[in-house]
């Protein structure tokens, strides 16, 4: 059998194959699987369904064995797995971060104040601090230049600052000492936004 004969009993009978998978399993995605390993199960046994009398018939066959193949498959895998020692506890790490966070009113004041921040501010924030790009890779992912990062993230901090009393300041690099920071006052901060 050619190539061109199995792709239109493909055509032909791969709706019904569906249709009656998905009576037999009442499961959609399920049966989407069955078609699949049906036809190919039909592909390798092409050489037989030159001598079949209802293609249908035997497609149907043939997908009626695959879904007893698939379940009998599945119970085996559930009763292996009942067999297991059941896994030892181990807690979440996950759980732990978001409690913390959670908890934290620093936390939910950060997001509230980015939230109030313009979209350009926020997305060097979030660049810069939350991800650790360099001011030139927070410049290439916003494609603007450095300078334009630098202000964006001085306007943010001290926003940041003003609205939550949260730092912005980013994560530490290895190698890399805290800058010490000059004593502003209102004035000076208000004239450089």
């Amino acid at each position: 059998m050619d190539h061109q004969l199995f792709a239109e009993i493909y055509e032909a009978h791969a709706d019904a194959v569906y249709a009656h998978a998905v009576r037999m399993t009442a499961d959609r995605a399920g049966a989407e699987d069955v078609v699949s390993l049906t036809f190919l199960e039909a592909w390798r046994l092409r050489a037989t369904l030159d001598g079949v009398d209802s293609r249908r018939a035997w497609l149907f066959g043939v997908a009626t064995n695959v879904i007893r193949n698939t379940r009998r498959a599945a119970r085996r895998h559930r009763e292996a797995m009942g067999r297991l020692p059941p896994p030892e506890y181990e807690p979440d790490l996950a759980d732990a971060v978001v409690d913390r966070l959670g908890g934290d009113g620093r936390a939910a004041a950060a997001l509230a104040a980015l939230g109030r921040l313009s979209r350009a501010d926020r997305e060097v924030i979030l660049l810069y601090a939350w991800s650790g790009l360099s001011h030139a890779e927070v410049a290439q992912a916003c494609g603007v230049p450095v300078g334009t990062v630098r202000s964006r993230l001085s306007r943010a901090r001290a926003r940041l600052r003003r609205t939550s009393g949260v730092e912005a300041d980013g994560p530490r690099r290895p190698g890399r000492a805290p800058r010490p920071r000059a004593a502003r006052t209102d004035i000076t901060q208000e004239g450089a936004l």
